[in-house]
């Protein structure tokens, strides 16, 4: 029973001890990071036990699992081991002059960015007082011709009414005339004379009649209305001028990629010039990856991308054609939808074809709402507005809008894709012309920067 009893307490106090020696090591181990593990716990050991006080074999120190404490990092450990030395005099007099030095750099670049801050407010209210130079003298031709007009209505006025004061004159006259011969005869009705001589009988009876010409005696009326057309064709082309001209600050240089048109199509000049031609067929040529192979089609050689973009066709000596814009994998293959300007969802585009303009994107069509004269545009004009997913068509002679293709607007666009998913390209195509034409087929992209 004895011997139970010590074996028991044997192993509490093993055990107990095993969980001191486990904490003791834990701070061992962070006090002393460079030192021998097994030196600190001797050390430590030492100094909480007394000699003869316990004895415990090494089979009592084994008891449960020891712990180890976390590491630190080899760079905290190299940091603590190499203590930073003090700055010699030379070393900090070069750190204060890189300093100094840096501090009138930065002061020199924050002088620049104030500078060119001023000099930007300089620059907008120069533009500004430019822009407003150019709008006065317009303003002051418009000021003017609207003096010379109502100074012109002025003197037919003046013209018209002298006129009608001198007929005045002369039917006020015959007025006085008339009143004193009806006093006459009411004095001789009143004195009973029963009988006048012919002088007064003549005068009594006499009748003036209108002058044909005072009927013509008025404003200029026929002058006038012209007047108002002209100046109401003047206002629509000043108008389509001014919008123009906003699109014209997003002009885009357009040029044609060769490698893209189909071999019958001739590209001369600059890239900028289109035509139907047999002799542009070069037998020995290769058929190009991105060549058109079967129908006559072309693609300008750079994309958009971004922003607001706007180029022009001059379409008037080629009488089938399409002008539009189209993703990169349109299809250059084949005579199917998947090759052909709006006949798919990769492409959009106006077209003339037997007289009749039409818009076209992913096989379905509609007559351009913008119509409102049967001529056909002579130059077709093209605004993308990448951002927004925009593309929208214009009679360039009058910035009429032919067609607008947006999501907001008609339900021709795919309402899916109602933003531009890849790049787009500018693009033409030479349709078969109606039977009986001996023409050339000739279309040209202006540079709208030059």
């Amino acid at each position: 029973m004895q011997l139970c009893h010590m074996e028991l307490l044997k192993s509490c106090i093993g055990l107990m001890l095993s969980s001191f020696c486990r904490r003791l090591c834990t701070s061992a181990f962070t006090k002393m990071e460079n030192k021998d593990t097994d030196a600190v716990l001797s050390t430590a050991l030492e100094e909480k036990l007394q000699p003869g006080q316990f004895s415990l074999g090494p089979q009592d120190l084994s008891v449960g699992p020891v712990v180890q404490p976390y590491p630190r990092s080899p760079k905290l450990l190299r940091k603590a081991a190499r203590p930073s030395a003090p700055l010699t005099q030379e070393q900090l007099s070069r750190s204060l002059e890189e300093l100094k030095a840096e501090e009138a750099r930065t002061e020199a670049h924050l002088q620049s960015l104030k500078k060119r801050k001023t000099n930007l407010s300089k620059s907008a209210e120069a533009m500004k007082h430019q822009a407003k130079e150019r709008f006065d003298v317009m303003r002051a031709a418009l000021q003017r011709d609207e003096q010379a007009v109502r100074d012109s209505l002025e003197l037919d006025r003046r013209k018209a009414s002298a006129k009608l004061n001198q007929v005045l004159k002369d039917w006020q006259q015959h007025l006085s005339l008339v009143q004193k011969n009806i006093t006459h005869a009411q004095k001789a009705l009143d004195q009973k004379e029963g009988t006048a001589n012919s002088m007064d009988l003549k005068e009594v009876s006499c009748h003036k009649k209108p002058d044909a010409a005072e009927e013509s005696i008025r404003l200029n009326e026929e002058r006038f209305q012209n007047l108002l057309r002209k100046l109401q064709q003047i206002s629509r082309d000043l108008q389509a001028q001014l919008q123009r001209k906003t699109f014209l600050l997003d002009s885009s240089n357009v040029v044609i990629d060769r490698e893209t048109r189909h071999t019958q199509i001739a590209v001369t000049g600059e890239g900028r010039s289109l035509c139907i031609s047999s002799d542009a067929c070069d037998p020995q040529r290769q058929s190009h990856p991105l060549q058109f192979d079967q129908v006559y089609c072309a693609l300008a050689a750079s994309a958009i991308t971004t922003g607001q973009h706007y180029w022009e066709v001059d379409v008037r000596c080629c009488p089938a054609w399409a002008v539009g814009v189209a993703y990169g994998s349109l299809h250059r293959k084949g005579r199917d939808k998947g090759a052909k300007l709006g006949r798919n969802r990769m492409s959009w585009c106006v077209e003339l074809r037997d007289g009749r303009l039409i818009a076209w994107h992913n096989e379905r069509h509609v007559v351009p709402t913008g119509i409102r004269r049967r001529e056909r545009p002579s130059t077709v004009g093209v605004h993308v507005n990448y951002d927004k997913g925009q593309v929208a068509f214009y009679d360039a002679d009058g910035m009429e809008l032919l067609q607008e293709f947006s999501a907001l607007v008609t339900p021709v666009f795919d309402r899916v894709h109602h933003q531009f998913i890849e790049p787009l390209y500018p693009a033409v195509r030479f349709l078969r012309p109606q039977e009986g034409h001996a023409g050339t087929c000739h279309m040209d992209i202006p540079d709208l920067q030059a």
